[in-house]
């Protein structure tokens, strides 16, 4: 049972007769597990508002809703402190039932929601035409999160991987293979040659790009400089209100000046990183034209051109079974993988529909949708008839919600293309989805310690498999260290080191974005990751380990445990402690699909694996003073780590017996 949810519910029907139907949502809200033991286990903080609103003393409305609620079946206590919160205890007997209904539960006492949605994740959708990144791990690991949640709850998830098989990336990589192959490189490794060929023919296109707006940018400068100049040549009026517009405008000016320099000398590095290359130079200025023609080569591809065609039939399979090694390292799984390919034949029909209704109309040769809440439209078509992202992400809608009429589609893609989906949503909701949820699940960047983008020294992103590596050999050196601290000497042999690494490398990788703001940067660190202590997936595994090592150690039947019928008993102030975390894991997986933050599931487990630790410490399990506790204890510790488990597993984490 969710608690909180059980808590607000009692109190909805009251707060009615107070608020009214528009804000009782607000006011439940305040209805929170307490901060501190000693003011009870929840606290009820809406009196002051609502004394407020009604022209009464806080503490008179809270002794006012009390007195109109039944709680005396759940709670033991429910007293009005300070100002007029209201604290609540759960009662020790109603714990108890339900601790020990979760212990036979095979969903832990979460129970599935009522009303169940159609979800579709939108979420990884790497471009295939290269190797994976660590810009990839987050869309993947908070996707796949979110999937497994949603379906535990009992909504329906469809997961669709929108993989970037398609466009300019191809076209890119079509004329990298006609003109700078190496067909030795390719044939021993083809993935790492056409992503080589990819950084190559996109470095040379910045080349010319930056070569060719130098001049450019220099009149820019020169404008900037003069635009200052005259700004500082103004004499004060003697109007405050006057000369301080004036200074602003100077300290603008001055800041256009200095960003204009900026981009100068970035286009000088750029253009002089290529020609200090003799190779790069050579290729450079026999390929002058080489944006033009990697665009050709993309539009021939969509054409339907033979040769083009072929190649990317070739180029893909190898892509995607490049990609799919990782995704089963990790062990993410998708219900449908459809690339930007698939959608290619819609375009014509959603340029059509769209004009149709009157949502598209001509620009300067482009179609175009003009939106009253945006300063630039959206483009669907440009002037040269090709399509943009815009135009496949709205063909995939129309699909999405014929093939399955989802409630809700979410996707899961980084903080810098929120205005593409503000657009794309507010035009999908005109056109053919009028009624669909849609939410951007943005998220924040992986940095390095010194809080830039975690790239490799040649500034290239570091590729996700690499990472991966580096994770399971770190862990491996951790586990390897432990096993061989131990006092008895080493319990564990090699290969039984390498499967524990595997999973803690692993882990550590997911747990450590999961555990974060999904909105906010984070600092990669495997130190941290792999730390013992802390809220690690390390730590979360350690203690789902320890219980399976009393288990060892008292030698206990875990099957005929689970069969007994003795009830747990919550003796210690420490096991009613442990036992009300366990019975608030409804209300954090509740908490992760309120916003979409897995890491409200990783702060649970952190605080439950706390809780069991000072359990731990406190309750002796196998040498508890009867046999009775004995049993109580170890129900309650399996229990745990059935819990434990479980979230970890809704995140994506696998557990060990042993560390």
């Amino acid at each position: 049972m969710n608690i909180l949810a059980e808590l607000k519910n009692r109190f909805h029907e009251v707060l009615m007769s107070f608020s009214g139907n528009t804000e009782v949502q607000h006011l439940l809200d305040m209805i929170k597990p307490a901060q501190d033991a000693r003011f009870g286990d929840y606290q009820a903080n809406f009196a002051m508002p609502l004394g407020k609103q009604m022209g009464k003393a806080p503490r008179d409305v809270a002794a006012e809703i009390l007195e109109n609620l039944q709680l005396d079946d759940i709670c033991s206590q429910a007293e009005i402190a300070g100002p007029g919160f209201i604290n609540l205890t759960i009662c020790q007997d109603w714990i108890s039932s339900q601790v020990n209904e979760a212990a036979v539960d095979p969903r832990v006492g979460v129970s599935t929601v009522e009303g169940a949605q159609t979800y579709i994740l939108d979420y990884s959708s790497p471009n295939v035409a290269k190797p994976m990144h660590v810009g990839h791990i987050r869309s993947t690991v908070i996707g796949d999160s979110l999937a497994r949640t949603l379906r535990f709850l009992g909504h329906q998830v469809i997961a669709d991987n929108h993989l970037g098989d398609w466009g300019t990336q191809f076209g890119m990589i079509i004329y990298g293979f006609k003109n700078f192959v190496d067909q030795a490189a390719y044939e021993q490794h083809e993935v790492q040659e056409l992503s080589r060929l990819y950084r190559l023919v996109n470095r040379l296109i910045d080349y010319w790009k930056s070569k060719n707006r130098l001049m450019s940018q220099q009149d820019e400068i020169d404008r900037r400089a003069g635009e200052v100049e005259r700004l500082e040549q103004v004499e004060p009026t003697g109007d405050k209100k006057e000369d301080k517009k004036q200074a602003k405008a100077l300290s603008r000016a001055k800041d256009q000046l200095g960003q204009a320099r900026k981009t100068l000398a970035s286009l000088m590095d750029t253009v002089a990183a290529v020609e200090e290359d003799e190779q790069l130079n050579s290729l450079a200025q026999q390929h002058p034209d080489i944006a033009r023609s990697a665009l050709l080569e993309t539009a021939q591809l969509h054409e339907g051109d033979e040769t083009n065609r072929k190649l990317w039939e070739e180029f893909l399979p190898k892509c995607r079974e490049d990609i799919q090694r990782v995704y089963s390292r990790l062990h993410i799984e998708f219900d449908v993988e459809y690339g930007e390919s698939f959608y290619h034949e819609m375009l014509p029909g959603v340029v059509d529909g769209l004009q149709q209704l009157g949502l598209a109309s001509e620009s300067e040769g482009a179609q175009c949708i003009f939106l009253d809440e945006f300063d630039t439209p959206m483009i669907i078509q440009k002037s040269d008839g090709a399509y943009l992202y815009a135009t496949t992400d709205l063909a995939t809608i129309e699909y999405r919600m014929k093939q399955w009429n989802a409630d809700e589609i979410l996707y899961v893609v980084d903080h810098r293309q929120s205005e593409h989906f503000q657009k794309l949503f507010a035009v999908a909701n005109a056109w053919n989805a009028p009624d669909v949820k849609m939410h951007h699940i943005s998220f924040g960047t992986v940095l390095d310690e010194t809080g830039r983008p975690y790239k490799t020294r040649s500034g290239d992103a570091v590729g996700l498999e690499g990472l991966l590596d580096e994770a399971v050999r770190k862990a491996l050196e951790v586990v390897s260290a432990n096993d061989d601290n131990k006092p008895g000497g080493p319990e564990l042999d090699d290969p039984t080191r390498q499967h524990i690494a595997d999973v803690i490398g692993h882990g550590a990788i997911k747990y450590a974005d999961l555990s974060h703001n999904r909105t906010s940067d984070y600092v990669f660190s495997y130190d941290k990751m792999m730390a013992l202590e802390g809220n690690t997936a390390t730590y979360m595994q350690y203690s789902y380990a320890r219980v399976q090592s009393i288990f060892r150690k008292g030698d206990v039947d875990i099957s005929a445990l689970r069969a007994n019928d003795q009830d747990i008993v919550l003796g210690h102030k420490a096991e009613r402690a442990l036992a009300m975390m366990i019975l608030r894991y409804s209300e954090a997986l509740e908490n992760v699909v309120d916003d979409y933050r897995p890491n409200q599931l990783t702060n649970y487990l952190f605080d439950l694996a706390k809780r069991f630790s000072s359990f731990f410490e406190q309750c002796p399990v196998l040498k508890a003073e009867d046999e009775l506790v004995k049993q109580s204890r170890l129900r309650l510790c399996d229990l745990t780590g059935r819990v434990i488990a479980h979230g970890l597993s809704l995140l994506g984490i696998r557990v060990v017996d042993q560390m």
